[in-house]
């Protein structure tokens, strides 16, 4: 899905062959042996948890174990985060010398988590035992320029305590593809810690001369700071009468080139006032969030809450990037710019909130390729996969600078746009646009289809790129019938629906904007494509599309979960859908919480790979989207259903990136993917766009209509009103309720003159 060098997993032995020998010269020092390392990467270790506490403002985001601590560990993901730099590797507490029982940790948003703990059986200074559960242990954390974990502790016991509250820090200033596995591969250098006018300071030198700093404030000024190599310690003495309580602060600032030292001009009185403003701050910016977006109530609490965290997760991941929005992938592992994830996501919030992908568009724009350069797999008018400014970036260790080696974010990108355009006829944006659009297509046409057989491929330019440029961008999600891995170029059968939807969504956009020829070519142009997409990647024999055409124009013929996304793009031919909508819910495909990536059937099969069996949420979102297109309502409304009793079991109702793909009949939960990014872009999004497609909305504005088809709501879901609807310049509040005949739409109020129509 990401740049990742392949993915987060390890990945097979490099195959020097598939990289064009006259592309070696290009490659920056050093890149050889940066693939070679990461392919060596260990498999994901047991304290790699599947869940962390996730907290994001900005750029800057942190993660913490369930009991609020960070401990050095390889491929964990835990730590402080600015600019893809590890300011903060660990934030161990004890309390009396032990680790506190965790008792509860609640995400309170996206920007603050409350963790409730209580001592273990201690002794305390005097020689007294102190029972288990006499100490409260609570742990606030809130981010926002900075981090602050605010520590209190409260005695409830009838005689008093003495004892001692410690914790230990330190800043390793890791890369975050380090954090992920990679052994440290620059030569920066880390500072040893010291003491600054009673705070901590750590810091870090880059190969490249940059300096990054860490300053930890501590409140009260503790009894002792011990230095011990790159960990520093602190104690504060802890005197607790009964029913009384002592609170601690600690504030951490990640200073990089530009950034202020907010330490040295507001000093230590100012942490508690920084903290409340903070607060202040951030939640006046969820609530503008919240009131920007459209607002879905149900009869069912823990849908609603779902909804909310969803929400929640979107704004929490939004991040500015050159005075526009978009939302960031995931934490932890990518926090940045990305090209498919973020359309993706734009692409299931349009009915929420279309801003999303307004925003997503303009810094896709502005970050479009503009030459043709191998190290990074970019050719003009190309969109890019990922942007980073860590230290591996600026030293040309990785190409993400940024890095363009994705296949499917041109088209989308050109999906997304027509998609904005209907449901807001934003044509002042379009027309800002343009020039991006027109070497989108220029891309789609001359770079993405080298050969000119009429379908885009792909095959790896940059050498430490990825293999594979899909949605499945692991290393071998690419497989034959056989188990098999396919050779390129490869033609993915998905891309090809995006193609062919993106041309038709654009065209509108290019009649808006007076161009009415290039709008008719542009249509003719996805109809030869559907004529050829049906006839090349139908597979008769199975009754299915192929996953991709290899570098020999042979069909991939594993079944796997993308042609339904051809279906959602409508490319497949009508009488093709009702096999695909079956094969989709076929036993090897739906394990009961959702459709696989892949058959289980297949050889290359694994419920725990990433892409080879897993479910992924936002892959079932389209997969739903894509069967009500084609009117078969009940598969929908399963797939709907298994995805919301998956989040109503999860902690918080948030979805995952992706759970393993065991049957349901062998376990009654799922099982977690060790190391899925929570919260995730695309996954938050997934419960709108599997409500838009079980209500069946959808929305013409250039035609200024909205539209009600077939809407379908599951059993245990009564009524959902959402109001806050827009649709051009008109916004409408939409009422369903299921009846013993079926699912009742109302109009609850309408600001503006769109028409709002019920099909049947």
């Amino acid at each position: 899905m990401r740049g990742r060098c392949d993915d987060r997993r390890p990945m097979a032995p490099s195959d020097e062959s598939d990289v064009p020998a006259e592309l070696a010269a290009v490659t920056p020092v050093g890149a050889a042996e940066w693939i070679a390392e990461l392919e060596r990467a260990p498999d994901v270790p047991a304290q790699a948890r599947e869940e962390l506490v996730a907290l994001k403002s900005g750029g800057m985001f942190v993660c913490t174990r369930m009991d609020g601590d960070i401990r050095p560990a390889r491929s964990s993901g835990e730590g402080l985060y600015a600019q893809d730099t590890r300011h903060l590797s660990e934030l161990t507490l004890m309390c009396g010398g032990t680790t506190p029982v965790l008792l509860s940790a609640a995400t309170e948003s996206g920007h603050h988590a409350v963790i409730n703990a209580t001592n273990p059986s201690l002794v305390s200074a005097d020689g007294a035992i102190v029972p288990q559960e006499t100490l409260n242990v609570q742990r606030t954390l809130l981010i926002g320029d900075r981090l602050f974990v605010r520590v209190t502790v409260r005695n409830y016991s009838r005689a008093p305590v003495a004892t001692e509250l410690g914790v230990a820090l330190a800043a390793d200033f890791a890369d975050v593809f380090e954090v992920r596995g990679l052994e440290r591969q620059t030569t920066g250098t880390v500072l040893a810690p010291g003491i600054d006018e009673g705070a901590l300071r750590f810091g870090y030198v880059a190969a490249d001369g940059e300096r990054r700093e860490t300053l930890v404030e501590l409140t009260p000024a503790p009894a002792e700071m011990r230095i011990d190599g790159a960990r520093v310690g602190v104690v504060w003495d802890l005197d607790l009468d009964p029913g009384a309580a002592a609170m601690f602060q600690i504030t951490v600032t990640p200073r990089s080139p530009g950034s202020s030292d907010s330490m040295a001009a507001g000093g230590r009185r100012s942490a508690g006032h920084a903290a409340e403003r903070t607060t202040a701050r951030a939640s006046a910016a969820h609530d503008e969030w919240v009131g920007s977006c459209a607002r879905i109530v149900s009869d069912r609490p823990g849908f609603d809450r779902l909804i909310d965290a969803s929400l929640r997760d979107l704004h929490a991941l939004l991040m500015e990037v050159g005075g526009e929005r978009l939302p960031a992938a995931g934490i932890p592992w990518y926090v940045a710019p990305f090209g498919r994830d973020s359309l993706l996501t734009g692409c299931e919030t349009l009915m929420i909130n279309p801003d999303v992908a307004r925003g997503t568009l303009l810094v896709l724009a502005n970050l479009q390729a503009r030459v043709e350069e191998a190290w990074r797999d970019a050719e003009p008018g190309k969109i890019l996969h990922e942007l980073r400014g860590g230290e591996l970036a600026r030293t040309d260790h990785i190409p993400h600078t940024p890095y363009y080696g994705t296949v499917d974010a041109t088209p989308l990108f050109l999906m997304v746009a027509g998609g904005y355009f209907r449901w807001t006829l934003d044509l002042e944006t379009m027309r800002r646009l343009r020039p991006a659009f027109d070497a989108a297509l220029e891309w789609i046409d001359r770079w993405g289809d080298r050969d000119g057989d009429g379908f885009v491929e792909y095959e790896r330019r940059a050498p430490a790129g990825l293999v594979n440029h899909g949605w499945k961008d692991s290393h071998d999600s690419i497989v034959h019938r056989d188990g098999s891995l396919a050779e390129g170029p490869i033609a993915l059968v998905e891309v090809q629906g995006y193609v062919y939807e993106a041309k038709r969504r654009i065209a509108d956009v290019y009649d808006a904007m007076g161009d009415a020829p290039r709008a008719t070519r542009l249509r003719e142009e996805a109809r030869v494509l559907r004529v050829a997409f049906n006839e090349a990647f139908w597979d008769s024999e199975e009754g299915f599309f192929a996953l991709a055409l290899d570098g020999a124009k042979q069909r991939v013929a594993s079944v796997t979960s993308n042609p339904a996304h051809c279906l959602y793009c409508g490319i497949i031919d009508e009488d093709k859908a009702p096999l695909v909508a079956e094969r989709l819910m076929a036993p090897d495909m739906f394990s009961g919480w959702g459709i696989r990536t892949l058959s289980s059937d297949s050889p290359a099969y694994n419920p725990m790979s990433y892409h080879n069996g897993s479910v992924w949420p936002h892959d079932n979102a389209i997969a739903a989207a894509g069967l009500k297109r084609y009117g078969f309502a009940d598969g929908a409304v399963r797939v709907a259903s298994a995805l919301f009793e998956v989040a109503a079991d999860a902690r918080d109702l948030r979805l995952p990136e992706l759970f393993c793909g065991f049957d349901r009949y062998e376990s009654r939960a799922i099982v977690p993917y060790p190391v899925a990014c929570i919260p995730q872009a695309w996954a938050a999004a997934a419960p709108f766009m599997l409500l838009q497609a079980v209500l069946g909305i959808s929305a013409r504005a250039p035609d200024n209509q909205l539209t009600v088809e077939q809407p379908r709501l599951p059993d245990w879901l009564s009524s959902v009103e959402i109001d806050h609807v827009r649709i051009g310049q008109t916004t409408v509040g939409l009422a369903f309720r299921r009846a013993r005949e079926g699912t009742a739409f109302s109009l609850l109020r309408q600001d503006g003159d769109a028409r709002v129509i019920m099909s049947a």
